[in-house]
């Protein structure tokens, strides 16, 4: 009988593509994927450990598999990913139950470690960041029509309240050819929906090219048959050019949509964070976007509460968010994470202070996006199908601004019932709730 590996894998979507490629790996040595952790003879935990929130649930989720263990329903634990490479040896000295603790780096050698792991051995590996796989095959843990799209890895920014740096570390870019044939198996495979993904995706290509080659890579993933949508996540400011906006706006495949974390609008509190940008800047890069690409949806986050943020440049991001009226945002109150720049800035800000902050600008955010729901009312657009909410008697999806796991979805009727997940159908507009829009079927795809 094979031994059964389960995979969990915690935080963002580059770690996903991590654990996809380790899964694969572990297939092709004979092992059997199952779907739920506790389900396995062997527990893999690829954690994150960017923030203190996604700390306390990779924490939580090793704790339920160490329960699971002493119950002896599974036979051994092992701990990857970000918070693996970031406290290393303190992992397994707080959790002596955990069998195994690797850095990042140890990724390629995960089949290696399952067999010490069953041989009795207790392993605690880091090897340099830089043998981490940048490509390989994957086991695909999405949807079949949709994929994320790694392009890089590692970041050089080095934000002052970022960890990132340290624990996946160095920007490093991808070669060209070597994007384009995954993405050509991809889409060989099904996938229709392509998100491209990086640390900083408009950076991609600088260390390999001597220049920054996003634009050029796009236009080589439009060319490709059986992909309909393609998306840009990760894009930073002081580097979305004229080239990137042009290729954004004639490539009909490119969703009109763009994830641009900006973080604040406050030169100040920008230059405390090493951030290039002001106010005035970057409220014109976000006009300039939407001169340029019409319809374009624009997605950022903020941070509250950095340290030294006054009311007064508070009140000037508050201002921002609602001036600026962008179509999605998520809101982070800073968290203080070992050894980066900001955690020994002084002037720390009270916790409940930022609370109230990110409240005050979440608020903010539901009122603009539901009133933008309410403005596309009586549009038919494309829709993503996703499946079928028996209980809701209705089919959801996602329209090509809805970007997968952190925007909304539209919930529509239809008089059939043979829609499948992954068909691109036509959708009119209805009503919204909650900041979710509702519809009906217009017309299905014709093939």
């Amino acid at each position: 009988m094979r031994l059964k590996v389960g995979m969990v894998s915690l935080g963002c979507a580059k770690n996903r593509v991590d654990a996809e490629m380790m899964m694969a790996k572990l297939k092709n040595a004979g092992y059997k994927l199952v779907t739920e952790a506790g389900m396995s003879d062997i527990a893999i935990v690829n954690t994150c450990g960017f923030i203190e929130d996604a700390k306390t649930e990779a924490i939580e989720e090793i704790l339920e598999l160490v329960q699971l263990k002493k119950e002896k329903r599974i036979k051994a634990i092992i701990v990857t990913g970000c918070l693996a490479e970031r406290y290393r040896h303190e992992i397994k000295k707080e959790l002596p139950e955990v069998d195994a603790v690797v850095g990042i780096g140890a990724d390629g050698d995960i089949v290696s470690i399952v067999e010490q792991v069953l041989a009795g051995q207790q392993p605690e590996i880091f090897p340099d960041k830089s043998l981490l796989p940048l490509s390989g095959e994957r086991v695909q843990t999405t949807p079949y029509y949709t994929s994320y799209l790694k392009i890089a890895e590692g970041c050089d920014n080095c934000c002052t309240y970022c960890a990132i740096p340290m624990i996946r570390g160095r920007f490093r870019s991808r070669p060209m050819e070597d994007i384009v044939a995954e993405a050509e198996v991809l889409a060989k495979n099904g996938v229709r929906e392509l998100n491209v993904i990086a640390q900083d995706t408009t950076r991609y290509g600088e260390d390999l090219y001597g220049a920054r080659k996003l634009p050029e890579l796009l236009k080589k993933l439009c060319a490709i048959d059986g992909l309909d949508w393609i998306r840009i996540l990760y894009a930073y400011p002081e580097s979305i050019t004229d080239e990137l906006i042009d290729v954004m706006a004639n490539e009909n495949k490119i969703v009109k949509y763009l994830d641009v974390p900006l973080q604040h609008c406050n030169k100040d509190i920008l230059k405390r964070m090493n951030r290039p940008g002001d106010r005035e800047s970057l409220t014109a890069l976000m006009a300039k976007l939407r001169a340029r690409i019409p319809g374009i949806v624009l997605r950022t986050t903020v941070m509250v509460g950095f340290p030294g943020e006054t009311e007064e440049q508070f009140v000037e991001l508050a201002e921002f968010v609602q001036e600026v009226e962008f179509d999605r945002l998520g809101c982070f109150a800073y968290s203080a994470e070992e050894n980066t720049v900001a955690a020994r800035m002084p002037d720390q800000v009270d916790a409940q202070v930022k609370q109230d902050r990110l409240e005050n600008i979440m608020d903010t955010q539901m009122t603009i996006m539901a009133r933008k729901c309410e403005e596309r009312i009586g549009q038919t657009v494309p829709v993503l199908v996703e499946g079928y909410d028996r209980y809701a008697g209705s089919f959801f999806g996602r329209t090509p601004w809805d970007a997968p796991e952190v925007d909304g979805n539209i919930f529509f009727t239809a008089k059939t019932r043979s829609l499948n997940a992954g068909e691109i159908a036509q959708v009119q507009i209805t009503d919204c709730m909650d900041c979710d829009l509702l519809g009906e079927l217009v017309a299905r795809e014709k093939k």
